[in-house]
């Protein structure tokens, strides 16, 4: 993305949160922003993209900082997963995301609503696959109850939480308990052998990838960002972003696409970690494996 785009995107966020969303016109953003109505156009087809260019380029961010805090450690660790939920929840808190979504959510707009949501969901899938890799595969069955649940207990437990305390306060001791809270629920619903939800109501609806290998590939990519040469930069880191946002954020992942920015990367190899570009091309091709259907 380049950098008037992402400026744009910056003064917009500010805006929004001053005037609310509704109330913002698209001339106060090109007279906020500086630019013109065919800039604008040129970058978003409506007020709405923008807005969900917002969010993506927050979560595009927070997903990075998420990320890097499992480099090196062991995807088992619960207190890796509170320092995620910690940093994901100030992030939240930092850029205010919370008056933008309650004020897409109340609103009559059925293109921003369903984007919420999808977003919501992805959420609850990200959890889902996390507790996985705490808990075990054994317990896959009571997980995705656990981690609607999670969400529940967190969400509430912050909001009354900052209501009897300082909104300064920090959510730490928030999360932990939360986690603390999970982990006997885990627990108990497996010992009870009790389940609401199927786990296979969540992975059919995001089917198209493996999200597990989705989430190493995120690691890769990264690693690949760190890799590249000053003279390869904004090429090299401009492809890296489409791939990331094409594999984890489409509701369909372009195949064509894809293979076409990864041909053009392997163009420019030398400015790359050679061997963790051959890693990321396996996980894409793994991504995009689709399960055996099994026999009728």
């Amino acid at each position: 993305m380049n950098d008037r785009k992402l400026q744009v995107i910056k003064k917009a966020h500010q805006l929004f949160l001053d005037k609310g969303f509704q109330a913002t016109s698209i001339q106060d953003i090109l007279e906020y922003s500086g630019i013109s109505k065919g800039t604008f156009y040129n970058y978003f087809s409506s007020k709405n993209e923008l807005l969900m260019s917002i969010f993506k380029t927050l979560h595009k961010k927070m997903e990075d900082e998420r990320n890097k805090l499992l480099i090196g450690q062991d995807p088992s660790s619960l207190e890796v997963f509170t320092q995620q939920i910690e940093l994901q929840m100030n992030m939240n808190r930092t850029n205010k995301l919370v008056a933008l979504f309650e004020e897409v959510l109340v609103s009559n707009d059925p293109e921003l609503k369903q984007f919420i949501k999808e977003g919501q969901l992805r959420m609850v899938d990200w959890i889902f696959n996390r507790f996985i890799e705490i808990f075990g595969e054994d317990k896959k069955p009571y997980l995705l109850d656990c981690a609607v649940m999670f969400l529940g207990i967190l969400h509430h437990n912050v909001k009354y939480y900052t209501k009897f305390f300082e909104f300064s306060s920090s959510i730490n001791p928030v999360v932990r308990y939360s986690v603390e809270r999970i982990r006997k629920v885990v627990e108990e619903v497996s010992s009870a052998d009790e389940y609401l939800l199927k786990p296979e109501l969540i992975e059919n609806r995001f089917k198209q990838t493996d999200h597990r290998n989705v989430h190493i590939l995120c690691k890769s990519i990264l690693t690949l960002k760190k890799s590249i040469k000053q003279e390869g930069q904004n090429n090299c880191m401009d492809l890296l972003d489409f791939i990331q946002e094409e594999m984890v954020h489409s509701k369909k992942p372009r195949k064509f696409l894809v293979d076409s920015a990864l041909n053009t990367l392997r163009s420019c190899i030398s400015f790359l970690d050679a061997n963790e570009f051959d890693n990321l091309e396996i996980l894409v091709s793994a991504c995009f494996k689709q399960p055996e259907e099994e026999p009728v």
